[in-house]
């Protein structure tokens, strides 16, 4: 069975690799370790497609040691025991690399029979994983090995990889293939920057191209049929997930609504209704706040509706949510306020309540002085009477600011005059 065109078409240099110049270029990081001959244990995080493999792959080999591979996938405690058997042979002399793909997938354990011999130098480490190492990876080894972050390809860069793929399989197929203006462009673009993907699609659009006198003429209708159905990267439990509400929550905040709605129709697009909503309703109290008291309001009115209208209609409400988040005047006040209270009372600052404001509603609470001496705000002018509320540990505390906004600061002035502070 022949191997994927990802496979066959695999970078064998560092020059061939698409993307990652921020660690493959001049210069950078990875290459100058490379260049240096000396490979100390590496993490390579980030999404499928990206190179993580290829150019772990690359390094092991240039490596002066006895190579192994790995998958986290299937690998056993015996793999990993015959390795280290290997440390006491003439083979194992110089040490060994490992090449350890998808290493989140090996348990505490099997991570922990590695690491005294990574601590040593007998083993080096080259790991690769799609899921976070801070929440993966045994802290130990993390602490032995340096972490380098792959990142999605450009479509510029992924365009290179793609017209090499078409080139490849003119070979393979001795037939000449002539993709449409704007396919390469299309099928580099439609891959959410997962090189792998972009490979598939043009080995797919290779073979079901029709042909005709001795050519195949692969049409942009029929690149759009094979490519994934999203350019766009999303696991509900991974990363990409929680750095999606992070850009939307953050766009908001920054009262930008095109960037608000852009990751809106992200979460949408991969079904995921639920996660929007609730990042909306805490945004309309963290960001906007007193500064608009009614998008609370709003909010909630818009997240029922798209609860009941359900996707695709549930876009509609969601989207006017973000509008009038991403457009009103904004305000943190609140969580300001409730956290700086909350850490008071984490750090022990409670305090007895004062007696005047105990609850008096029940026989026997007047005999404990409970509720005497409480002076009823409403009896005075304004609905106003000073008074302490708080205990006496804390009867200096301020915890709200009132915001630079227009409605808070309207709050301000009505009670520095009512309390005689203006």
């Amino acid at each position: 069975m022949a191997a994927p065109l990802a496979d066959r078409i695999r970078p064998q240099t560092l020059d061939e690799v698409v993307g990652q110049r921020h660690l493959l270029g001049k210069d950078m990081p990875l290459r100058r370790i490379m260049e240096s001959g000396r490979i100390p244990n590496m993490i390579f995080y980030g999404p499928s497609g990206v190179g993580k493999t290829t150019v772990a792959r690359i390094m092991a080999n240039a490596a002066n040691k006895r190579l192994h591979k790995l998958n986290g996938t299937n690998a056993s405690t015996a793999d990993i025991k015959a390795i280290v058997e290997e440390l006491d042979t003439i083979a194992g002399y110089n040490g060994v690399l490992l090449y350890l793909d998808e290493i989140q997938y090996l348990n505490k354990k099997q991570q922990q029979s590695l690491l005294e011999y990574i601590e040593n130098g007998q083993i080096t480490l080259i790991a690769s994983t799609t899921e976070n190492p801070y929440f993966y990876i045994y802290n130990a080894i993390l602490s032995r090995s340096t972490v380098f972050e792959f990142r999605p390809v450009e479509p510029a860069e992924i365009e290179r990889a793609v017209t090499r793929a078409f080139s490849l399989m003119e070979e393979e197929l001795a037939c000449k293939i002539v993709p449409e203006d704007g396919v390469v462009s299309h099928i580099a673009l439609s891959c959410g920057g997962d090189v792998r993907k972009s490979l598939n699609t043009v080995e797919l659009c290779s073979l079901t191209a029709p042909e005709e006198n001795g050519e195949r003429r692969v049409s942009k209708e029929l690149a759009s049929r094979l490519s994934q159905r999203s350019s766009m990267r999303y696991d509900r439990d991974g990363d990409e997930h929680y750095d999606i509400l992070s850009a939307f929550q953050k766009s908001i905040r920054g009262s930008d609504p095109n960037a608000g709605l852009h990751y809106l129709a992200r979460l949408l697009t991969a079904g995921d209704l639920i996660s929007p909503c609730r990042r909306l309703l805490v945004i309309a109290s963290e960001d906007i706040g007193l500064a608009y008291p009614q998008a609370v309001s709003i909010v909630k009115a818009c997240v029922d509706n798209a609860m009941q209208l359900g996707l695709p209609e549930a876009r509609l409400p969601l989207a006017q949510a973000v509008l009038v988040l991403a457009t009103a005047p904004k305000s943190n006040s609140v969580i300001c306020a409730i956290d700086a209270a909350m850490a008071d009372v984490a750090a022990g600052k409670a305090g007895d309540i004062p007696v005047y404001l105990k609850d008096s509603h029940y026989e026997g609470a007047k005999k404990l002085n409970k509720g005497q001496g409480y002076q009823y705000a409403h009896n005075f002018p304004g609905h106003y009477v000073k008074q302490q509320y708080l205990p006496d540990t804390l009867k200096d505390a301020c915890y709200y600011e009132y915001g630079p906004n227009k409605n808070e600061q309207a709050a301000k002035a009505y009670w520095d005059k009512i309390k005689g502070n203006s």
